[in-house]
Order: C-alpha cells, then structure tokens, then sequence
C-alpha cells in the first residue's frame, strides 16, 4: 500500500523544514506515520495478511527509532511532531 504521489509530496511540503527537504527525521516519521495508517487500514479488511503485518511492525519499529533520536538530539522538535501527528509518548 504505498503513498500516492500527490499525497506524498503533499506530506513533504507540510513537514519540510526547509524548501526541498525531504530527508530530514520530521519528514520521514510523516511519511511513515502515513504507511502506517494505510496499513493499518488494510488488515482491518485483510486480516490473515501476515506480510504485510511483519511490513508495519518494521515501519513501526523504524519511526519508534528516528522518534527517539529526535527527543534526544531536539526535544522540542520531537514534541511538535508528536503533536502534529497525534502520536502519543
């Protein structure tokens, strides 16, 4: 279930520290944060679709890591981005 493009560079433009940042921790829990949920949504329908459950247990586990780095590298970046995303900590 991968992100359409205009969804995509609409997410980018929205949490882009910069003009033509796209690889920046904000960014990249964004777009995860987006799999995630359409993800979730297809094993809500599919729901003995083990690939793509073990797929959103290793996009969970990567935005949890760069989650991390930001609290510890820039708390207050982290607390906006959990705030824009809804996540709760």
């Amino acid at each position: 279930m991968a992100i359409a493009p205009s969804r995509k560079s609409e997410v980018i433009r929205e949490f882009a520290t910069k003009n033509g940042d796209n690889g920046s921790p904000e960014v990249q829990i964004a777009l995860l944060t987006e799999d995630i949920l359409n993800l979730t949504e297809h094993l809500k329908v599919h729901k003995k679709d083990f690939t793509t459950r073990r797929g959103l247990l290793v996009k969970v586990g990567r935005r949890s890591k760069l989650l991390r780095y930001l609290r510890n590298n820039d708390v207050e970046r982290y607390q906006v981005i959990l705030q824009k995303l809804g996540l709760r900590r």
